[in-house]
């Protein structure tokens, strides 16, 4: 006969080192949540009706999920929203009818839709970054992001792209990418990747930024400052007959010099009326993508810089969350970009107008 799973303490603040436990949340049991488990009564004051659904994962670094999910935030019927939002798998179909199609060049009228997409992206950006401080959890800035998107009658791009739960991702100290908002309040000495990105008449346009949560080591605070520095170097390369492989030979440098490395799991991606499509852009150095930037087109250039010599990621059990596997802090910065007849124009510059170099 096999014996019960342990469960260990789900209180982030335990102060015997999450142990083993048997006292359940009442209100999570008759809900049919399982895994709510405390070792005494001040962690389940502590931590009531929340708890962390991946207790036996090994976690690479400190971050903890912080459970349940609050349920999905309703877009109202008049926002126009892309074929995934409607399909129950979340599969981007228009997406996977163009796997193979060089990438497009968009006319004078498209332009101009990407570049109200994205004026709108960088608002929402901004207003969710002014929120960010010690206390607020990742949830909380999911909504705020939420109503800003459809406030501007526009759709959250993530909102149940290939399932995703949630309006933004949140990526919060060894998170590479794609953090789920959660329960967890940010902490002083945190650091948190807001990922953005919105679908307005027929368009997408893509941002996201790394922010301080409070004061931050200076380890965490040269990372942010490397990363940034990794993209502007490589969107200063950009313009007609550029090549996308070079891309990646303008970061790594910048990276490795600064004691950092450059993640290769994800890339940056042509981004229109489709979320995601060609070019594919890597941001390491000798890789094999193919393809030179013409007037036209639009894409991201989004380098995940990790503390560190190790670039590879896993995975936690929600499918989604991407960690550094050392739990050494990670950060990224993402722009969309439009190829212009003389340089690039950044679409999603800080700022009221766009950039051009």
């Amino acid at each position: 006969m096999s014996s019960a799973p342990v469960v260990l303490c789900q209180s982030t603040k335990c102060p015997r080192g999450n142990p083993p436990s048997r006292l359940e949340c009442p209100t999570c049991n008759k809900l049919g949540v399982r895994g709510s488990f405390f070792c005494g009564q001040e962690c389940f004051k502590a931590d009531y009706g929340t708890f962390n659904p991946f207790q036996n994962y090994p976690f690479s670094g400190t971050l903890r999920p912080v459970y349940p999910l609050s349920p999905k935030r309703e877009v109202p019927a008049h926002i126009p929203r892309p074929d995934y939002a409607l399909r129950e798998d979340g599969v981007p179909i228009s997406e996977m009818r163009t796997l193979g199609n060089p990438p497009r060049v968009l006319d004078a009228d498209e332009i101009q839709k990407m570049r109200t997409a994205c004026r709108l992206g960088r608002e929402v950006l901004d207003l969710a970054a002014s929120h960010i401080r010690p206390g607020i959890t990742t949830d909380e800035l999911d909504s705020i992001v939420h109503q800003a998107t459809i406030d501007r009658n526009a759709y959250p791009s993530p909102l149940n792209y290939r399932k995703f739960p949630k309006s933004v991702c949140t990526s919060v100290n060894e998170v590479i990418c794609h953090g789920i908002p959660d329960q967890r309040k940010l902490k002083e000495g945190d650091i948190i990747n807001l990922d953005i990105s919105l679908y307005y008449d027929g368009f997408h346009s893509d941002l996201n930024a790394t922010y301080p949560v409070g004061n931050i080591d200076e380890d965490s605070a040269k990372l942010i400052r490397t990363t940034r520095e990794c993209l502007d170097a490589a969107i200063k390369m950009c313009k007609p007959g550029a090549l996308f492989r070079d891309i990646g030979k303008a970061i790594e440098p910048i990276a490795r010099a600064n004691g950092c490395a450059v993640v290769r799991t994800y890339t940056g991606h042509g981004v229109n009326n489709l979320f995601h499509t060609a070019p594919n852009i890597p941001h390491y150095a000798k890789n094999k993508a193919v393809g030179s930037m013409k007037p036209g087109m639009c894409f991201t250039i989004e380098p995940m810089i990790n503390l560190g010599g190790n670039w590879d990621v896993q995975h936690w059990d929600d499918s989604w969350t991407a960690t550094t596997i050392d739990g050494k802090r990670s950060a990224q910065f993402e722009e969309t970009l439009l190829i212009t007849v003389s340089g690039v124009e950044v679409l999603t510059a800080e700022g009221d107008s766009t950039k051009s170099y």
